[in-house]
């Protein structure tokens, strides 16, 4: 894949792609799977039912009536369906654009977040240091679904610091 932190790139459900393989999978992901039945195949079995019905016995009118209802029915909810992911897709982008616009008029800024590190001895101990940094924010990073600034301490080290880590951000951090 190309590099992910091209502004060529799209995040869904934690997955980064390029504009290839994005629509690759939205190919893959659009082609029908014939074992699930979907509301052409219901007209096509209540097409056929009444072409094959018997002449001298038709079956009752109020089971056709019953059946149409439940294909609209069926279509409703399907539109239903349709429309509530597209809310929530919009709904998820609205959230990331401003997060991301948040983030991004952090840089410049003094911030200070929590920084853990986590060492084994020889013994097969685990260690865990959790101490507070402090520095500038430098940039916004976004890769896997995971929002975080990338900041710098006095000495120059940078940081990928998860926004769950920061702890103050602006005057006040010493």
């Amino acid at each position: 894949m190309a590099d992910t932190n091209s502004l060529n790139t799209i995040t869904v459900d934690g997955v980064t792609y390029d504009a290839a393989s994005y629509t690759a999978s939205l190919k893959a992901a659009t082609s029908a799977d014939n074992s699930v039945l979907g509301k052409d195949a219901f007209l096509q079995l209540l097409v056929t039912q009444m072409r094959y019905q018997d002449p001298l016995e038709p079956q009752d009118n109020s089971d056709y009536l019953a059946q149409l209802a439940q294909f609209s029915a069926l279509e409703q909810m399907t539109n239903v369906s349709e429309g509530l992911e597209s809310i929530s897709n919009v709904v998820n982008n609205i959230d990331t654009s401003v997060l991301v616009g948040q983030l991004s008029s952090m840089i410049g800024q003094a911030v200070e977040w929590e920084y853990t590190t986590r060492s084994t001895d020889e013994d097969g101990n685990v260690t865990v240091n959790t101490q507070s940094l402090t520095g500038t924010v430098k940039g916004v990073n976004m890769a896997n679904g995971v929002t975080s600034i990338i900041a710098t301490d006095e000495f120059g080290n940078k940081y990928d610091v998860p926004v769950s880590s920061v702890l103050r951000v602006g005057e006040g951090v010493s």
